[in-house]
């Protein structure tokens, strides 16, 4: 008796498949590929989220370069000759807890703008599904695919140019993202 259910369960759906499968010809199921990395960096709004998490590295770099020049100069007063040996002790102990102080900003500092670009690349991988979403129903693609990167995983390893959206993405993504 399960054998009669199965082979019915079976037969329904090669019946199903050998309707559908002629129907679906390549036009109707069109591909394209995009590069989403590119999509952020070309865009007017990517590339300004970019240029805000440059500037705020670089502010958080300026203060590392004052802490480690800071410390330069103290470590040159420990090596100066003329100090007592108390005076030097004292200054090995200042130079020895202004650089734990250094190691433990340098490290928040780290995490900090690590957080930053996790929180940036969410924010705008949801924004380039959107686009992405907004071309593949505007042209009738039925997948538009991440090509990936050599740094990340090659998602897509051999794509025709003709396949390729990423420049309609940046329109759209700039259209959504005024």
């Amino acid at each position: 008796m399960k054998r009669i259910k199965v082979a019915g369960v079976i037969g329904a759906v090669g019946l199903w498949l050998a309707m559908v499968l002629p129907g679906l010809s390549a036009e109707a199921f069109k591909v394209g590929v995009m590069d989403q990395q590119a999509v952020i960096e070309q865009s007017k709004t990517g590339k300004r989220a970019l240029e805000e998490l440059k500037a705020y590295s670089s502010t958080r770099q300026k203060i590392i370069n004052a802490d480690d020049l800071e410390l330069k100069e103290l470590e040159q007063k420990i090596q100066d000759g003329k100090l007592t040996d108390s005076a030097r002790q004292e200054k090995q102990n200042q130079f020895q807890s202004k650089l734990e102080a250094y190691q433990r900003r340098l490290a928040d500092f780290n995490r900090e703008i690590q957080q930053k670009q996790r929180e940036m690349v969410a924010e705008y991988s949801k924004k380039v599904h959107a686009a992405a979403q907004a071309v593949a129903e505007k042209n009738g693609y039925a997948a538009i695919l991440d090509k990936g990167s050599e740094a990340a995983i090659k998602i897509v390893l051999y794509h025709q140019p003709a396949l390729d959206v990423t420049d309609q993405l940046v329109k759209e993504f700039d259209r959504q993202n005024k």
